[in-house]
């Protein structure tokens, strides 16, 4: 017997570890071919705590709480059962085998047990997941749309016989007497309940059956290894590292300069061989190979993402599937194995008929095999080219920021996205109709409107006070530069954030100067839209500006605040990749300060009911949540409900990524399934601290109104207006005698705070 377990465990274990093992060798070849990338293992210190906490604390899929728990008791469960492994390695050689020191503790073998039946826990509530989320009955709405599923099934089986057969044999080793904690058999209480039935069996036939259930635990652990090496559960050893070399910001942060061979690219004289974006699967960086083979398919990024749950053809899993897939696929010819065809082929012939483990939004099942085809396929293009990644997907990217805030191994889906943006928009030329008249806008009057530099001043002729203008260098007794920011200084909307929140630093004695025209765009829409280069033209025509307007002062003094999240970001984590070096406030931040510090006290109750919709940019982009609801939470009268996605699971309002310059033609309006997530509340408000949400829902809200499904009482407004509104003593006319330091003379705080109509419609820039 012991002859049969030491000669049958020898050979599965070195057939295994060396299919295992070539696999990995190759997987490693081919992520290593990568482009080289930079600061992936800076502060280790850091990368080691998160390392700690998201893989071991499994903190991520904790959000998810039933799932989340079941993942957790089985990564814990394994991490555990290593130590059975061993204890079974070790009786295929010595039957009476037990680990060194521990391996006859009580307390181990209790441990043991609690984690297989855990496990065993584990996968069953995965299959009840798994069969109440069938993609085939639930289809779209199914997280696991998409995803490979069979292989998935047959993980769940395998783990369930590592476990049960870990089960019977430490079953029968109690009654041969080969069990570790033979004299503690209370503690390992799973084995225990299972050997009762078997023991009168007699000794003989249990050992045989140690025999038989000990070989199957190590082949199917062996199996188990081969397996993941060859499928989704790859992650298991690729998580780890994709967590550890992850991006590092506070929030999302910045989008990544373009670099090229690790290096960001010198637009001013750039190498003749640069790489702009990605144009092709070996482009990407050897993290980005990492992350396609570290995707579990988990779809918690699809079930987040606006652009999917409104009817677009966008998933997040799927673009990372696919690129993953083409990569494999390629990999012959990425390895130099195969030599590089140089024919291109008729893509209209190659595509296939039959798109196995695919849906209709997969892109790379389109061509299927390792030929000539899939070397030559674009990898962005229409089904009719062959393409990997469907324009219309590409470009239905809000980068909200869902998808990698969901992401349970760390995957940098927007860097991706853009990254190819910008191989469309700088090498391509193409891109969608309605951003190029934006990108000409930006380029010729520094403002997506279109609209004359003059204009970024006509909201101070509104005022009844004086607003500084910043020409040269700034006194010292001016405490920020207020940033407005293009929809601030010529949407009318915007304009009357703009005015409200410049009321409210002139009643609380702030100092503060604004640059009127000599503002530019901060290039953010530029950026997301993949044109880098506009993106640094712009951004460096403002660097020169800010730095002449704070010329003699220390960094700590040379601070911004803006309305806008999106230039909050781009001014304060982007422009220091050009050298800039600003702190960078919003405004709410600013004004729940000055509350806090008692500079402004609300006086007047607000008797409305009102939700806070987050903006993306401002929410997970950079973790502001708290200061907007602060400043709400101070105004007497409000009654504030949130809505069921809010904070890091907030729903986009469809603006970003340049999609405020785009139309929707695919699907349920992404502003309209948010606004309506909104009206369900009955809210008289609904507010934000955004000036593209505030058009995005405005506009909303005001269709819904025409269609008698939402009421004519309904408001959005930013926080700032709110605010100002309590800021008025009752029934008096906003700047009259005794409102002191109020807006414009003889109108009301309402007419000031109030909606009102839009200079442009949303997407149509003049």
């Amino acid at each position: 017997m012991m002859t049969i377990r030491i000669v049958l465990g020898s050979l599965l274990t070195v057939a295994a570890l060396a299919v295992a093992g070539r696999r990995v060798w190759w997987l490693f070849r081919l992520i290593r071919s990568g482009q080289p990338t930079g600061n992936r293992l800076d502060e280790p210190a850091a990368r080691a705590e998160t390392e700690v906490v998201e893989v071991i604390g499994q903190r991520r899929l904790l959000k998810w709480t039933v799932p989340g728990l079941a993942h957790a008791f089985t990564f814990w469960g394994f991490v555990v059962l290593g130590l059975t492994i061993i204890e079974a390695w070790g009786a295929l050689f010595n039957p009476d085998f037990a680990i060194p020191f521990v391996g006859r503790w009580a307390v181990l073998g209790f441990v043991e047990d609690f984690f297989a039946v855990a496990v065993l826990c584990g996968i069953v509530t995965f299959a009840i997941i798994r069969f109440k989320q069938a993609p085939g009955r639930k289809q779209r709405s199914s997280r696991f749309y998409g995803s490979h599923t069979r292989p998935a099934e047959v993980i769940l089986v395998m783990i369930f016989g590592v476990i049960s057969s870990l089960l019977l044999y430490r079953a029968a080793q109690i009654n041969t007497g080969h069990f570790p904690f033979q004299d503690d058999g209370w503690a390992a209480f799973a084995s225990k309940a299972i050997s009762v039935p078997l023991e009168p069996l007699g000794h003989d036939t249990n050992l045989v059956l140690e025999t038989v259930f000990l070989l199957l635990n190590v082949a199917v652990i062996l199996g188990f290894l081969v397996l993941v090496t060859y499928s989704k559960h790859l992650h298991i050893g690729t998580a780890p590292i994709n967590v550890a070399t992850k991006r590092r910001p506070d929030g999302l942060g910045p989008l990544l300069p373009m670099e090229s061979g690790g290096k960001p690219i010198d637009f001013e004289d750039p190498d003749e061989d640069a790489v702009f974006g990605r144009g092709k699967v070996e482009d990407f960086t050897w993290k980005g190979m990492l992350d396609f083979a570290t995707c579990t398919e988990c779809g918690r990024c699809q079930s987040q993402c606006p652009a999917w749950n409104t009817g677009k053809p966008l998933s997040p899993k799927l673009v990372i599937m696919d690129l993953r897939d083409h990569l494999f696929a390629k990999a012959p010819y990425v390895l130099g194995e195969k030599e590089t065809p140089e024919e291109v082929p008729d893509f209209h012939d190659a595509i296939a008929a039959e798109r196995h483990h695919s849906v209709a939004e997969s892109g790379y099942p389109r061509i299927l095999g390792s030929g000539p085809d899939q070397y030559h396929r674009p990898l962005v293009g229409t089904l009719e080219e062959g393409g990997v990644i469907d324009p219309d997907v590409l470009w239905s990217c809000t980068n909200c920021g869902a998808c990698v805030e969901q992401c349970p191994v760390d995957i940098e889906h927007i860097d991706h996205i853009d990254d190819m943006r910008r191989y469309q928009m700088l090498i391509e030329s193409n891109f969608p109709s309605e951003a190029g008249v934006m990108m000409r806008n930006l380029e010729n009057r520094g403002n997506p409107w279109g609209v004359q530099p003059s204009v970024r001043e006509d909201w101070i002729k509104e005022l009844d006070f004086e607003v500084r203008m910043a020409d040269g260098p700034l006194p010292y007794d001016v405490d920020y530069l207020f940033w407005v920011g293009c929809a601030g200084a010529i949407d009318d909307r915007g304009k009357k954030v703009t005015k409200a929140v410049a009321q409210l630093l002139h009643m609380a004695e702030v100092d503060f100067a604004v640059l009127g025209s000599g503002e530019t765009c901060s290039g953010d829409p530029a950026r997301r839209m993949g044109n880098e280069f506009l993106f640094q033209q712009l951004a460096q025509e403002n660097i020169e500006t800010l730095n002449g307007v704070f010329e003699g002062r220390v960094p700590g003094t040379r601070t911004i605040v803006a309305t806008c999240p999106h230039c909050f970001n781009s001014l304060g984590r982007e422009y220091p990749q050009l050298g800039a070096e600003f702190e960078v406030i919003h405004h709410t931040q600013l004004l729940g300060r000055l509350v806090e510090e008692g500079r402004l006290t609300p006086v007047t109750p607000v008797d409305r009911k009102v939700t806070y919709h987050d903006p993306c940019f401002l929410g997970r982009h950079n973790k502001v949540y708290t200061p907007p609801r602060e400043i709400l939470g101070a105004v007497e009268g409000l009654d504030t409900q949130e809505m069921h996605r809010c904070k890091d699971r907030g729903f986009c309002c469809g603006a970003g990524g340049a999609r405020m310059w785009m139309e929707e033609r695919i699907g349920k309006r992404i502003n309209v399934e948010r606004t309506e997530e909104a009206l369900e509340l009955d809210p008289d408000i609904i507010s934000t601290a955004c000036p593209y949400c505030i058009t995005m829902l405005s506009d909303a809200v005001t269709s819904k109104q025409q269609e008698g499904k939402a009421g004519e009482h309904v408001e959005v407004l930013d926080v700032s207006q709110i605010l100002l509104r309590s800021m008025v003593p009752v029934g008096a006319a906003v700047g009259a005698p005794g409102a002191e330091s109020g807006p414009a003379v003889g109108t009301k705080a309402d007419d000031v705070a109030g909606t009102g109509s839009a200079a442009t419609e949303h997407g149509a820039p003049s």
